[in-house]
């Protein structure tokens, strides 16, 4: 991890972000996860924000991040999680029969540079199982 410069600023703001699926359905498989990963990282590239890891299980999404403390936590992960919904709803039907694509809810929690490494193998363990 290292600092991030931005005109006037330095910084170095990283999220650890957990969505689900509307119900926990366990959705997030084949193709729809290898779309999802694309728009995420499409995301992540037209905002400026770098994805430091992404781990899609068949019923949530851990995405790992560094952005812009101009960008706040709320508004990233609405960035994503509307991007992503929108996309997959009108390329798989399937998802149509879900009211949504994901609940409301999501976690996010911050990270220096001391504990992003403890972040990244935690994400990296929950592909394992």
């Amino acid at each position: 991890m290292e600092y991030q410069h931005d005109g006037t600023k330095v910084f170095l703001v990283n999220y650890h972000f957990v969505w689900c699926p509307k119900r926990r359905k366990r959705v997030l498989v084949g193709k729809v996860k290898e779309r999802l990963e694309q728009i995420v990282n499409e995301v992540a590239k037209e905002c400026g924000f770098t994805v430091l890891s992404l781990v899609v299980n068949p019923d949530h999404v851990h995405l790992f991040i560094s952005a812009n403390p101009m960008v706040p936590a709320h508004k990233i992960v609405k960035l994503f999680k509307g991007r992503t919904s929108r996309f997959l709803r009108q390329e798989f039907p399937e998802l149509l029969k879900l009211p949504s694509l994901w609940t409301r809810s999501y976690f996010v929690s911050t990270a220096g540079n001391v504990s992003a490494e403890t972040i990244q193998k935690y994400i990296e363990a929950q592909s394992k199982k």
